[in-house]
């Protein structure tokens, strides 16, 4: 039975594996990751330490288990971590730090774009006083909804954070983003960083899987903690393969995604009705703003139309490899179809 395709817009996480990549499982050399035998995890490892310019890295099977134990590879039960007030390591990763680690959170207050002042994040360091919990890690993220992070402000957070002996961690996610819309190489964008998180299964499309960039003690540790959270895996490499097959063909082409959300937002920003969100610093989301009136009858009217969309109360629209220039087109006609 044929399905018609759906543009769905709900996340890059949507995106299902292309052939070509699934067919590079084929040829993947299997084994029990646990005892370290899977050689795809290993070429995928050993690549992605390279590119970041790091000593090491871990695999894992999401970006959530990933920040949440380089969080416990810096910190012990008791010290604290600085976060970003909107980041997701704060508000959607279920304080997993605190909850399973004992590490507390102090969020910080950001900007609409994701900027952190570097005063309001020293300004939370605490005193070496019985009172105060232990500070010891900051948690920075780039990109943030879609916004790549000036990356000299980054690379002064971290200086200062450095020079007050705390450790810096960066949720990228989304780096590879951040790397061709800045053309900075992976390894600029990461020198400032004791860890690094990326996810290979948003735009560059594999189905699942992340990795943890580090040293290699803080690595070391991440194992560790990686097999007492659940995170210890067999064969993988049915999946690391996929992971390897995106690194090495699907990174350029996140331009099509940017010049896609561009688009899209100019199309959109016709539209009266709506208000949308796009900056010279956004990669592949555009945020839309509709009113209250119109939010569901127009979810409904572009569902009919085989278009998936999130609350409109400032829906964020994502463009991704399953979505292509004349899907654009057909979405930005179905909006102006609806408000005529």
């Amino acid at each position: 039975m044929h399905l018609k395709k759906l543009i769905d817009f709900r996340s890059d996480t949507v995106t299902l594996p292309s052939k070509e990549m699934l067919q590079n499982i084929q040829n993947a050399t299997l084994g029990d990751d646990v005892y370290g035998e899977d050689g795809a995890v290993s070429e995928l490892q050993d690549y992605t330490a390279k590119l970041l310019g790091k000593e090491a890295a871990l695999f894992f099977p999401s970006g959530t288990q990933s920040n949440l134990t380089a969080i416990l590879s810096h910190c012990q039960r008791g010290d604290e971590v600085l976060i970003g007030k909107s980041y997701h390591t704060n508000v959607y990763e279920a304080r997993g730090a605190s909850v399973l680690g004992g590490v507390g959170i102090c969020p910080i207050e950001t900007s609409d774009s994701g900027s952190m002042n570097i005063e309001d994040m020293l300004d939370q360091i605490k005193d070496d006083d019985p009172h105060y919990a232990v500070t010891k890690l900051l948690c920075l993220e780039n990109t943030f909804s879609g916004r790549v992070q000036p990356q000299s402000e980054l690379d002064e957070l971290a200086k200062a954070a450095h020079s007050n002996n705390l450790k810096v961690h960066l949720d990228g996610a989304r780096l590879f983003n951040a790397h061709i819309h800045s053309g900075l190489t992976m390894k600029q964008l990461t020198k400032s960083f004791d860890s690094v998180s990326i996810c290979l299964s948003k735009g560059l499309g594999s189905p699942v899987g992340s990795l943890l960039v580090a040293d290699k003690p803080t690595i070391n540790r991440a194992h560790r903690l990686r097999k007492m959270l659940g995170g210890g895996m067999r064969q993988v490499g049915v999946i690391a393969s996929c992971g390897m097959y995106a690194l090495e063909n699907n990174i350029q082409r996140l331009q099509v995604d940017h010049d896609n959300a561009k688009l899209l937002a100019s199309g959109l920003a016709s539209i009266e009705e709506l208000s949308i969100e796009f900056s010279e610093s956004q990669t592949n989301m555009v945020f839309v703003n509709c009113p209250d009136s119109h939010r569901v009858g127009l979810e409904k009217f572009l569902f009919e139309k085989e278009i998936i969309v999130s609350n409109l109360e400032r829906g964020r629209l994502v463009c991704h490899l399953g979505i292509e220039e004349k899907d654009i087109l057909f979405v930005i006609d179905t909006f102006k179809d609806y408000f005529k």
